[in-house]
C-alpha cells in the first residue's frame, strides 16, 4: 500500500487511518543557509529522513507532504527566508494535525530540522492534544536523538556545529551533492559566543562552557555569511551515517508511540461544576486550544 500522503486515494487514506498507522510530518522552513547551500536545506534534510523512514517500516505510517514555511524572522537579512508570524504557524500545524485526526489518525508525529520551529511546534502538538484529547501529537528534531548524537560524536571534526556546518551541509551532500557549492566553503562561527551564551546543534560544545542560555539575536549580527561552523569537514558519508542513524532511531520511537495508550482524561471538580462547564465551554474548554 502507498505510504505517501498526498499520493493516496481517498479510499487509501480511510485504510491508513483503520491500520493505525502514524502520519509522520516533516518540518522545515526556506532561509539563508550560508554561501553553498540551497534556502530549502532544513525541509530537504528533514523530508529525506521520513521518505526513508516510510521505505523502513512502509505498513506502518504514512508520510505528509513537508512543512515548508516555518518560523523564522530572525534570519530575514539574508534573501530568500520565507516567514510566518509565530501565531499563525501554531495555527495552521495545529489545524493540519487537527485535520489528520478528523480522519481517524489518531498518532502524529513531526519531525523537525528547524531550530526556530521547536518551541512553535510543542505549542502546536500542546494545542492539538487540548483540542482532541483521544489522539496524540508529538514532535523531535534530528539533532536529538540519541543515536544521530552518538554518531557525530565518532566522526566529528569542527569545532562548533549549527547552521549550514559540517552536519548540515554533509547531509545535503548525502541527499543531492549537485546542489552544494563546495568552492564556496567558508568557516563561519559566532565570534560572540561566551561560557552561558552558546549553541551547538548536537549541544556538545568545547571545554568550559557550561550552561547555554537560550537566545535568538537577528542572525546577521553574529553570522558574516549565514553560516555557523565549518563546512569544510563536511562529506556525503558523514551525511549518510546522520541519515541512517536518525531513521534507525525513529523506527525504534514509532514502534513506541504505536504502543503507548492513549488514556481518558478524569476531570475531578465536583459534579455540578463539571455540569456548569460543559453547558458552558464544552467537554473540551474552548480556551485551551
Amino acid at each position: 500500500m502507498i505510504n505517501r500522503y498526498g499520493k493516496m486515494t481517498w479510499p487509501e487514506v480511510n485504510e491508513a487511518a483503520m491500520q493505525g498507522r502514524v502520519a509522520v510530518i516533516p518540518a522545515g522552513t526556506l532561509e539563508d543557509h550560508g554561501l553553498h547551500l540551497p534556502i530549502d536545506t532544513d525541509v530537504a534534510i528533514a523530508d529525506r529522513i521520513c521518505q526513508e523512514l516510510a521505505d523502513k517500516i512502509p505498513d506502518e505510517i504514512i508520510v505528509i507532504p513537508p512543512i515548508t514555511f516555518g518560523f523564522s524572522p530572525h534570519h530575514l537579512d539574508g534573501p530568500g527566508t520565507t516567514t510566518l508570524r509565530y501565531d499563525t504557524f501554531i495555527d495552521s500545524t495545529t489545524q493540519i494535525v487537527n485535520s489528520l485526526f478528523y480522519h481517524g489518525f489518531r498518532k502524529v508525529l513531526i519531525v523537525n530540522a528547524h531550530g526556530s520551529n521547536e518551541s512553535v511546534l510543542d505549542i502546536a502538538c500542546r494545542q492539538a492534544i487540548l483540542g482532541s484529547p483521544d489522539s496524540q501529537c508529538a514532535m523531535i528534531s534530528w539533532w536529538t536523538l540519541k543515536k544521530v548524537q552518538e554518531a557525530v560524536a565518532s566522526f566529528r571534526e569542527s569545532e562548533w556545529t549549527g547552521h549550514a556546518c559540517e552536519l548540515e551541509t554533509s547531509l545535503y551532500m548525502a541527499i543531492d551533492p549537485t546542489l552544494v557549492k563546495s568552492e564556496m566553503f567558508e568557516e563561519d562561527i559566532n565570534p560572540y559566543m561566551t561560557p552561558h551564551f552558546w549553541a551547538d546543534l548536537v549541544s556538545h560544545p568545547p571545554k568550559g562552557y557550561v550552561n547555554p542560555v537560550r537566545i535568538a539575536e537577528y542572525w546577521s549580527t553574529v553570522s558574516r555569511t549565514g553560516t555557523w561552523g565549518d563546512p569544510r569537514t563536511s562529506s556525503a558519508e558523514k551525511g549518510r551515517v546522520i541519515i541512517d542513524a536518525a531513521v534507525n532511531e525513529l523506527i525504534e520511537l514509532i514502534r513506541e508511540y504505536k504502543s503507548r495508550p492513549i488514556r481518558e482524561r478524569e476531570p475531578r471538580q465536583d459534579p455540578s461544576i463539571r455540569a456548569r462547564n460543559e453547558t458552558m465551554l464544552g467537554k473540551t474548554p474552548r480556551f485551551t486550544h
